[in-house]
């Protein structure tokens, strides 16, 4: 895998519908791929978004409402099935350990992989094996302890060839000077700010169940994508508060504070045929991308700035 997109593969709150499958969402990040919230039947949505569970390194699991983790279970068994070569990291709010615990031994089956649990008790850094981002994890507001998660990838440089070639520099230096940050060439340290410009690293937001809380504005300051729900309308923003939600409004105005590139609003309660009305809302509000989100659709991480 070396493309950076969001494979959605269910969209739905609390209750699927015909058109809506429960949540699920796989963020491939070159070799890289995170599955958030497998909901009920995320592992057939996977087959239908021509995705296999080898694709998979991690999993994140934002609490332990069904329609945010009860697929969990037959896709640990799949993947222990398929004999996934490499350990998996999984990551959940250590508070629904017992659910964890239960989703992973629902039936009888045989294991062959290594799933490596990292429990979240507190907000802050995660340990992400090998990745090439940085992982964290942020509290929520719901009725059960949730956290939402943020990749950050570190800066990097982009090397400018003319600044190269006016140095005379070529050849295996080259590859040396962006693997140490320095080389020494024809009797001078030529340093790697010397032949090139800096190149920010991407950033994602993942924001389930929740109300307005520090956490959302925190997840999303300056993210490159922000996947949030939006279970409700303003029109129903009792119910949102009531229940832990965000409106589509809402959602919309913390990205426009935020600064974020690309939205990608899901999470649609069921009492809502058509999403016209959620894209209407966000777009008052916010004049970046949007991206009402839809089963089994894939959309990239915009590109670098």
């Amino acid at each position: 895998m070396s493309q950076r997109e969001l494979i959605v593969l269910g969209t739905a709150s609390q209750v699927p519908t015909k058109q809506r499958n429960h949540n699920g969402y796989l963020l491939r990040w070159g070799a890289e791929g995170i599955l958030f919230d497998p909901g009920e039947g995320t592992q057939r949505q996977m087959i239908h978004a021509g995705v296999s569970v080898t694709d998979l390194t991690r999993i994140a699991i934002t609490h332990f409402h069904g329609d945010h983790c009860l697929g969990l279970a037959g896709v640990v068994q799949r993947i222990n099935l398929d004999q996934v070569p490499h350990p998996i990291d999984s990551y959940y709010p250590a508070s629904g350990e017992q659910y964890f615990e239960r989703l992973c031994d629902a039936s009888v089956y045989y294991r062959t992989i290594e799933l490596r649990r990292h429990p979240i008790a507190e907000p802050g850094p995660l340990e992400a094996h090998g990745a090439p981002f940085h992982l964290s994890a942020v509290r929520l507001s719901h009725p059960v302890e949730a956290f939402g998660y943020r990749i950050t990838e570190p800066d990097g440089h982009r090397i400018r060839p003319e600044r190269l070639e006016a140095l005379g520099l070529h050849g295996p230096a080259v590859g040396r000077l962006q693997r140490d940050g320095r080389v020494d060439w024809h009797g001078r340290t030529v340093t790697l700010d010397e032949v090139s410009t800096r190149r920010p690293g991407q950033s994602f937001a993942f924001v389930m169940d929740t109300r307005l809380c520090p956490g959302v504005h925190e997840l999303a300051a300056g993210v490159d994508m922000l996947v949030i729900e939006a279970t409700f309308l303003d029109a129903d923003a009792h119910l949102a508060e009531e229940h832990g939600h965000l409106t589509a409004g809402q959602a919309a105005r913390v990205a426009a504070e935020a600064g974020v590139h690309t939205l990608v609003l899901t999470h649609f309660s069921q009492r809502y045929r058509s999403l016209d009305e959620h894209f209407a809302e966000a777009a008052k509000v916010f004049n970046g991308n949007i991206v009402i989100a839809a089963d089994l659709a894939r959309i990239p991480l915009p590109p670098r700035r």
